[in-house]
């Protein structure tokens, strides 16, 4: 993982001052890059015997449609307010530099169904945190929470406790 790493850019004071941003859009643009992230996330996560894969927006959608399309697996998406057509579950949370909500389709997963979430970024949890109480409210288990890059000094596997995390790279 550590030619993905050197792909990865640090925006300074993005989205706010004081806030260093990890841009993976330099990831998102190597096709080998993109192929060891999809393979490293296969290798980890296939053994959990996943029924879905549910991606966060929107970064996540990229890492998790095409992980799904690799396991042979129905992918959901977690997204914004106002941005689904159908039925939603909702909650709201806490994330590094404000407030949010996270929406699901009602029949994004199945009771009872094992789930992986992925994102491209942990940071604080909040986000993560939000789109596991959204799995688990419709009766379905998280069985990992995956992202390619963790921001370990932000403490965010603190909201995760008690869940698998697979983090390809960290800070």
């Amino acid at each position: 993982m550590e030619s993905v790493r050197k792909l990865i850019r640090d925006i300074p004071d993005f989205p706010k001052k004081g806030i260093i941003f990890k841009d993976i859009t330099p990831v998102l643009a190597d096709p080998t890059a993109m192929a060891a992230i999809n393979g490293a996330f296969e290798k980890q996560i296939e053994g959990l015997k996943p029924q879905r894969i549910v991606g966060i927006e929107a970064r996540g959608f990229i890492f998790g449609a095409v992980l799904a399309h690799t396991l042979r697996l129905p992918f959901s998406p977690v997204r914004k307010p106002g941005k689904l057509p159908y039925q939603r579950v909702s909650t709201s949370y806490k994330l590094e530099y404000g407030e949010g909500t996270l929406e699901m389709h009602t029949d994004g997963v199945r009771r009872g169904e094992r789930v992986v979430i992925i994102d491209d970024l942990l940071a604080t949890g909040g986000t993560a945190r939000a789109a596991c109480d959204l799995v688990e409210k419709q009766g379905a288990s998280v069985v990992a929470c995956a992202f390619v890059v963790e921001l370990g000094f932000l403490g965010g596997r603190k909201l995760l406790e008690g869940r698998r995390i697979v983090a390809l790279t960290a800070y």
